[in-house]
């Protein structure tokens, strides 16, 4: 990064299929995550897909074991983000009839140990359509008391996952895409929710126990395609907006959200209409990466910064 050159790149993980956003954790690893669910005889498929997978963020060439976290559920996966206070597992699905998971490890260190699968479910609410298509019946910025549903059958040979949590009442969000952890929140996007399917941004703040309800709240919608079209994935910046990757149609942009959810236009893709995708800081807070999906360029951005931190 000082010297803007590219020391090392490799391959981390083989063998899974489908791979999307994932998400960091605290203990220098990357939650990657299948966003399909194949099954052998499916096509080439020899093996069962729809996993997370642990992949060690060094810098030493290493290819991880491509060993699937079987409790934390078979589903259409697109990311996660792990709270670095109770090491709970915030996971996105990739449905337009959705839900929000988190998963609650025995062991936060070894995830594959088992835990509890959990699904979110708005409070005196049960199975409330979060995706306003028909207008805003879900108000701005207002915060809902919000508990989770235990789900018994993670591997979910059937997909049948979200189908076993609107039996028990949870709430129900179209096409999870991004997280990302920042000052105590799990930022979430759903790309096509909203009266004109243009995107919307949540905020999940934990209750003080594992077991206290915690809120849900709308922070971004988008009622104009030329405002925001399609937010995918996302990250906090280091000073705490948020920057918010676009997979529309058209054009496509990064834009950046501030604290009170307002967005302005940050970067364009000025080479071609692919998506960007993957955006994250360098640890220093110094550099923005993110990636432009066709040709699979990436692109490290300098700032400079210090006009953003207000």
């Amino acid at each position: 990064t000082y010297h803007d050159e590219v020391v090392r790149q490799f391959a981390s993980l083989l063998g899974t299929e489908r791979n999307c956003a994932g998400g960091p954790t605290p203990r220098n690893t990357w939650i990657s995550c299948e966003e399909t669910v194949f099954q052998p005889g499916d096509g080439y498929h020899d093996r069962d897909h729809g996993w997370c997978f642990e992949v060690p963020a060094t810098t030493a060439i290493h290819r991880a074991r491509p060993e699937p976290i079987r409790p934390m559920g078979r589903f259409y996966h697109e990311a996660n983000c792990t709270d670095p206070k109770t090491g709970i597992v915030y996971m996105t699905e990739d449905r337009q009839d959705g839900v929000f998971y988190r998963y609650v490890p025995l062991d936060r260190d070894r995830l594959s140990e088992g835990g509890a699968l959990q699904a979110l479910r708005v409070i005196d609410r049960p199975g409330l359509d979060m995706r306003n298509w028909q207008g805003r019946t879900i108000p701005l910025k207002v915060r809902m008391s919000a508990d989770w549903v235990t789900l018994e059958d993670p591997e979910s040979p059937d997909d049948s996952l979200r189908h076993q949590a609107f039996a028990k009442g949870a709430a129900r969000f179209s096409r999870g895409e991004g997280m990302w952890w920042g000052r105590g929140i799990a930022y979430m996007a759903c790309t096509d929710g909203g009266p004109v399917g243009a995107g919307q941004i949540w905020t999940y703040r934990p209750g003080a126990g594992i077991d206290e309800p915690g809120e849900i709240a709308l922070f971004v919608e988008s009622e104009d395609r030329t405002v925001l079209e399609n937010a995918d994935n996302i990250t906090v910046a280091p000073w705490g907006d948020l920057i918010v990757c676009e997979d529309g149609a058209n054009e496509q942009f990064l834009h950046r959200v501030l604290p009170d959810g307002s967005l302005e236009v940050f970067a364009r893709n000025a080479m071609n209409q692919s998506e960007f995708a993957g955006a994250t800081f360098s640890p220093d807070g110094t550099t923005l990466f993110v990636n432009i999906q066709n040709p699979g360029l990436t692109l490290a951005i300098k700032g400079p910064w210090a006009s953003f931190r207000g």
